[in-house]
This record gives structure tokens, C-alpha cells and sequence, in this order.
């Protein structure tokens, strides 16, 4: 792992349990949201603080340092959410942060970590470079490093986020969108034991994670993707421990159908929703449950970025509503006899003396 938990390190529901009451008094639950069209309910993340579920699991792991008595400053590398989380929680509890994010974070991101008094570094083009230089900074200086999702303390942090999903819904299925792996770790023990499906979601050509559960080690450099969230070239490997024995299924999602979805959160749910915020409802429209629940995790979008695909994104029209089964009429008592057919009777109807002696054109409304 590239924190400074030991290797031996592990996470448990319990663990999930014990973050949610350290995180009570700091962090509200967050919204959920039915996408009438898409059949699939929508746990709302980008309305969280810093506007990403990321502040779960770094206000849990100040809060467990200092039970511990460690106030070491903390450092973190992140591609921008996992650096606002940090930035927010260390201004809540009056510690000190400082963050490490690629060059090419988006604009929106690099300022909410400097509005909440966090120091930031840019280095390098990706997360893992910016990682590497994190660690070497946490070296010379004797900084706490704390990783964005291969940390205990960050696992139990962001898995606080199923279990407001199973306290309000009861769902049959989750869907997450996955990176590094800590949502979708925390996720998982927090609802497995209750029979919770839970399936992650990548991008095609940036999905380490999945091929790392089949097996397959080799590092190779992620494409460039809308989803920057989840552009990690090697997994955790406490979460892909996690994920091998819980995760039930990955489900990769091509990066034309994660713009259109997007757009669609957009035009038609009124959300913004970031790339990684879009990725598990984009995965949740191949997975066929009764009641079903994407994890929209980020909103920082670039204003710029969403106007762009605004513009240019054309998705294609939702299929209609499946008609509902009209109710038959029920058929008339086999006692009653039909009514012969013929013409209707006439029949007087009374007209007041008012109404016959009044002209139609002096007509009283009063």
C-alpha cells in the first residue's frame, strides 16, 4: 500500500460502522434521487461537501489519527476530489494538509483545495506520478501520507455511503464507479452481509482494477478518459483483496456512452454530475434489477468541459413508457337483461321561469 498503514492492514463492516459515528457530526446524508427514466435511483455524492463522497474518507482517517494521537501533518496525491476532502476536513479540525495533484487536474478542483487553506503542489501529468512525489515529499519531511483509497481509515470512511443507501432503500443492487477501489470497497462491506449485490463500474481502457481481478498484473498506461476521477494505472492492494472476495461483477463502459449519460444527468435529472459521477449510471443500464442504485460519486466539473458536451453530445432519444394493461370492464350480472336496442327515450327537463322569460342576449351572471 502507499499509506502508512502496514500492508498487514485490514478492513472490516465494523470498521464502516465505527466511521459512520465518527462522521455524524460532521457529515450529513446525502440525497437519493429515483431517474424515472433509466429505472434507477441515484445516490446523490456530488451534493456532498467538496461536492464528491471523498471527504468520507479523508475526515475519517483525521479523525482516527488523532484518536491515535498522531498529528503529523498530512499529505495526499489526488487528481482533485480526494485533495478537497483532505483540504475541507483539515480545515474543520484545524490540521494541516498539503496536497499533490497532476498538472492536468481540472481548474475547478485545484481551486476548491486552495479555497479551503490547503497547501497544493502540481507535478507531473497523471495521478501516479503526482503519488510518487507525494511519497518522496512524506519521506524528507516526515509527513502522514495518506493514499485516496488504499487506506483502512479512507475504506471504512467512504463506506458509510452504503449503509445510507441500505438504511433508505433496500436495494437489490448497487453499482459503483471504481478507480482505485476504495468506494466500491467500503461499499461492499458495508452491505454484502445484508445481500446487496454490488457491481463496480470502469471505463474501457482505464480499468485496472478489473483486469487486476482476473489476474492479469501487467501496468499499462490508461487512456485519456472524461472520468479523470478514476484514472489510476495501478490499483490498491488492500481494495483489490477486498473486491476479490465481495465485488460481484465489473462492468466497463465505453467513453461515448459515459458523455451521452452525462449530458443526460444534465438535460434530463437537472444533475451535475462529473465523468466518475456519470460512469455508474451509465454501467447501471446493462445491469437488469428490480430496484437499482448508481452511486453518482463527484460533481466538479469544469463549467468549460460541460458546455463543450452540451453542445456537442446529441443523445438519443429514451425509448418510451411501456403501456400500462388497461383494466377490463366487468361484465353486467347474468340476472340483469340486456337493454333492448332502439332509440332513447325522451326525456322533459324543467326549465325555470326566469330562464324562458329572459332574452338570450340580457342574460344576468350576477
Amino acid at each position: 500500500m502507499d499509506s502508512d498503514v502496514t500492508s498487514a492492514a485490514a478492513v472490516t463492516a465494523s470498521d464502516v460502522l465505527a466511521a459512520q459515528a465518527r462522521l455524524r457530526r460532521y457529515l450529513g446524508p446525502t440525497p437519493l434521487h429515483y431517474a424515472e427514466r433509466s429505472g434507477c435511483w441515484l445516490k446523490l455524492e456530488n451534493l456532498q461537501r467538496t461536492g464528491s463522497y471523498k471527504v468520507r474518507g479523508a475526515m475519517n482517517a483525521l479523525l482516527a489519527a488523532r484518536e491515535r494521537g498522531d498529528l503529523r501533518p498530512t499529505i495526499a496525491a489526488s487528481a482533485g476530489n480526494h485533495a478537497q476532502g483532505l483540504a475541507w476536513a483539515a480545515y474543520r479540525l484545524g490540521m494541516q494538509a498539503i496536497t499533490v495533484m497532476p498538472k492536468s487536474a481540472p481548474a475547478t478542483k485545484i481551486a476548491g483545495v486552495s479555497h479551503w487553506g490547503a497547501t497544493v503542489r502540481l507535478h507531473g501529468d497523471s495521478y501516479d506520478e503526482a503519488k510518487a512525489f507525494a511519497a518522496e515529499l512524506a519521506a524528507q519531511h516526515g509527513y502522514r501520507l495518506l493514499s485516496a483509497f488504499d487506506d483502512p481509515d479512507v475504506i471504512a470512511g467512504q463506506g458509510t455511503v452504503g449503509l445510507e443507501i441500505a438504511s433508505a432503500l433496500s436495494p437489490d443492487v448497487v453499482i459503483v464507479p471504481i478507480g482505485g477501489g476504495g468506494l466500491a470497497s467500503g461499499v461492499a462491506l458495508a452491505l454484502k452481509a445484508q445481500g446487496v449485490r454490488v457491481i463496480g463500474a470502469q471505463v474501457e481502457g482505464v480499468d485496472a482494477m478489473a483486469r487486476a481481478l482476473r489476474g492479469d498484473d501487467r501496468i499499462i498506461e490508461p487512456v485519456a478518459t472524461l472520468a479523470d476521477g478514476v484514472k489510476v494505472k495501478i490499483p490498491g492492494a488492500l481494495t483489490r483483496r477486498v473486491l476479490a472476495e465481495l465485488l460481484d461483477d465489473v462492468v466497463i463502459v465505453r467513453e461515448a456512452e459515459l458523455r451521452e449519460t452525462l449530458v443526460r444527468l444534465a438535460l434530463e435529472e437537472h444533475l451535475i454530475a462529473e465523468g466518475a459521477g456519470a460512469l455508474a449510471l451509465a454501467a447501471g443500464k446493462r445491469v437488469a434489477a428490480r430496484r437499482k442504485c448508481a452511486v453518482v460519486s463527484g460533481g466538479n466539473l469544469d463549467a468549460s468541459v460541460l458546455a463543450g458536451l452540451l453542445q456537442d453530445v446529441r443523445p438519443r432519444p429514451p425509448r418510451k413508457p411501456r403501456q400500462r394493461r388497461q383494466e377490463r370492464l366487468t361484465p353486467p350480472a347474468a340476472s340483469t337483461p340486456p337493454r333492448a336496442a332502439g332509440p332513447l327515450p325522451s326525456i322533459a327537463i324543467p326549465v325555470p321561469r326566469a330562464a324562458r322569460t329572459t332574452p338570450a342576449h340580457e342574460t344576468s351572471y350576477a
